[in-house]
């Protein structure tokens, strides 16, 4: 869908709508002096704006590589000071409101690392696979060598069948560790989205 600067502009602020007014005005300008470098260099706004990517895409990729603690600390400061009975509340209802807070917390961390110690565990079975493969090969060539021929053809074969073990473990691991890397970097956009997406800082 073609667009001209204008247009890519507004849809990139509508995509960024929530960050710290200072860091959006940065995003703004340094896309809008991008568009304009390449109309110097003889294309149109057009084929400027196909070149550098679709405003929607652009903005996810900010989002995501916007650190979370700054979002954090954008939107939890407050707008305007707190009031005398505003205090009182939050005192008051702290030993309700605090150990919830803190108990959710706990609670997804706890389910995040149970997650990666389930990965580290495929990845020590693939370790041993891999090992006693190994250590299978060298014991039945010394088993061979040493005249003991039965034992070490049998040991070799189950080496082969660890080794072939060992591989499929290998890109199984692969794909988990993959996959929750890409479901660690959803889950913190989806965080940033949402701190982000709740009116304006």
């Amino acid at each position: 869908m073609k667009m001209n600067k204008n247009e890519f502009l507004e849809r990139l602020r509508k995509g960024l709508a929530g960050l710290p007014e200072d860091d959006l005005s940065e995003r703004l300008d340094f896309y809008g002096e991008m568009i304009d470098d390449r109309v110097e260099e003889g294309l149109s706004e057009e084929e400027a704006i196909l070149e550098i990517g679709s405003p929607e895409e652009i903005a996810w990729q900010i989002i995501a590589d916007y650190p979370l603690g700054k979002l954090v600390k954008k939107k939890m400061k407050p707008k305007r000071s707190f009031r005398a009975w505003e205090i009182v509340l939050l005192v008051l209802g702290s030993p309700v409101w605090l150990p919830l807070l803190a108990a959710a917390v706990v609670v997804a961390l706890s389910l995040y690392v149970s997650v990666w110690a389930i990965i580290v565990s495929l990845w020590a079975v693939f370790a041993s696979f891999a090992g006693t493969a190994f250590g299978g090969l060298v014991s039945g060539i010394a088993f061979i060598s040493i005249g003991n021929t039965l034992t070490g053809a049998a040991m070799i074969g189950a080496c082969l069948l660890l080794s072939g073990l060992s591989i499929f473990t290998f890109f199984g691991c692969k794909a988990a560790t993959k996959g929750i890397l890409l479901l660690t970097k959803k889950a913190a956009i989806g965080i940033k989205n949402l701190i982000i997406g709740k009116g304006d800082m």
